[in-house]
């Protein structure tokens, strides 16, 4: 356990890892998700949205301590308490499949913003996306976490500007929203949305990687660890803030000017529903946010994937020759013509097979003195983990049932 004696005078420069792991929650299937909600249902789904980022920073704070403390990733502590070698290749595996699951929803994401800007064929925009993001990854190797952190800091301020110009352009209304606030469903449907927007929100890699963006960045800092837990407290609160406040508005822009618009279930067809009910110029921006988005979002999903396989099988693979290989299933589906929303549904299925994997052990190790000492979970905090953990592996469960049945 690191405890540092001396302070950075700077506390801006604390900040970074968890607006870096905030990417998650801004990823194409966030994007198809809020857009259909808003286009269904109107503002009835907004309080979902808040909700769904309320429980995400509790998730990824406990995340940012358990690497800030402990100095070691997520996966890198459950490989030292796994004793048994073919359960710690079993839960490797089911964490990989995972991990895959997610660069497919990034990759998809990106190649289909690149067909809306550029009418490039799909899987050459996948190629286009997957060595874009291998060139971030290079930069991460060879320049380090910050300036890696510097690069998807911008790539997320190009996905707000993307998603949320249009709520300026087409003000929503401010009574719907404040009765959006007030938790209430209509019907089916708008349960199964609602749990689509909760159930994508906690993404395990997003887990996994904020634990081994707070080790890599701290690992040699001398601050004091109070300190970097407060900075980390305000690191989490803005990069949560960034990503609900981007969330609620593609939610509320669709409410507002999307409302019984058909097609609004497909990137495709939000496209298609903001070019011709607000104009090409917002429709536009959206595609450039949706474009970052994926670009962003793989990247953080690659470097999460090789902090899996390191720190559960001590296998280290450079995280270059990792973004080649975890390509090939998104850019498989892609070239046999698969439909990139069915795609992104399947993904979203498999991710929350993942969600009690990360989820659990993430609350159990943070609770325990042997792990964090004077720092561990108090109480209140450990039940509302506990909650939270039940709550969201509910509703993914439900998903994954009213998805396989088709209701």
């Amino acid at each position: 356990m690191r405890d540092g004696l001396t302070s950075r005078p700077r506390a801006a420069w604390l900040l970074g890892p968890a607006l870096v792991a905030g990417v998650a929650y801004l990823d194409p299937g966030n994007v198809a998700s809020n857009m259909t909600a808003g286009a269904r249902y109107g503002y009835l789904l907004v309080w979902v949205v808040v909700l769904a980022n309320l429980i995400a920073w509790l998730v990824q704070y406990l995340s940012a301590k358990l690497g800030v403390v402990t100095g070691k990733s997520l996966p890198e502590l459950l490989g030292e308490r796994i004793r048994r070698p073919w359960a710690r290749r079993a839960y490797w595996a089911q964490a990989e499949l995972v991990a895959i699951a997610t660069d497919i929803a990034e990759v998809i994401g990106g190649a289909v913003a690149l067909q809306l800007l550029f009418h490039i064929p799909l899987l050459w925009g996948g190629l286009i996306t997957g060595a874009v993001s291998l060139a971030l990854l290079v930069v991460h190797t060879r320049r380090g976490p910050q300036t890696f952190e510097f690069i998807v800091i911008g790539l997320v301020a190009i996905i707000s500007i993307g998603f949320v110009a249009g709520v300026f352009v087409a003000p929503p209304d401010g009574t719907g929203i404040a009765g959006g606030l007030v938790p209430r469903f209509e019907d089916s449907g708008s349960v199964l949305l609602a749990a689509s927007i909760l159930g994508a929100t906690i993404m395990p890699h997003a887990i996994y990687a904020h634990s081994a963006l707070s080790r890599d960045r701290f690992a040699a800092d001398a601050t004091p660890v109070p300190r970097l837990l407060r900075a980390t407290r305000w690191d989490v609160s803005i990069a949560m803030a960034v990503a609900g406040a981007v969330n609620v508005c593609i939610l509320l822009l669709a409410a507002a000017n999307l409302a019984g618009a058909h097609g609004t279930d497909s990137l495709e067809g939000a496209y298609a529903a903001l070019r011709d009910g607000i104009g090409p110029i917002v429709a536009t921006l959206f595609a450039v946010g949706l474009l970052a988005s994926g670009l962003a979002s793989t990247s953080v999903g690659a470097y999460a994937g090789s902090e899996i396989m390191h720190g559960l099988l001590h296998v280290r693979v450079p995280l270059v020759l990792r973004r080649v290989i975890s390509l090939v299933p998104a850019l498989g589906l892609l070239a046999v013509g698969a439909d990139p929303t069915a795609s992104l549904v399947l993904s979203q299925v498999v991710l929350s097979f993942g969600i009690p994997f990360a989820l659990v052990p993430l609350i159990r190790l943070t609770a325990q003195r042997a792990v964090l000492g004077r720092y561990r979970n108090r109480t209140a905090t450990t039940v509302l983990g506990v909650l939270a953990a039940v709550f969201l592996i509910a509703l993914n469960g439900m998903l994954l049932v009213l998805v396989l049945t088709g209701a």
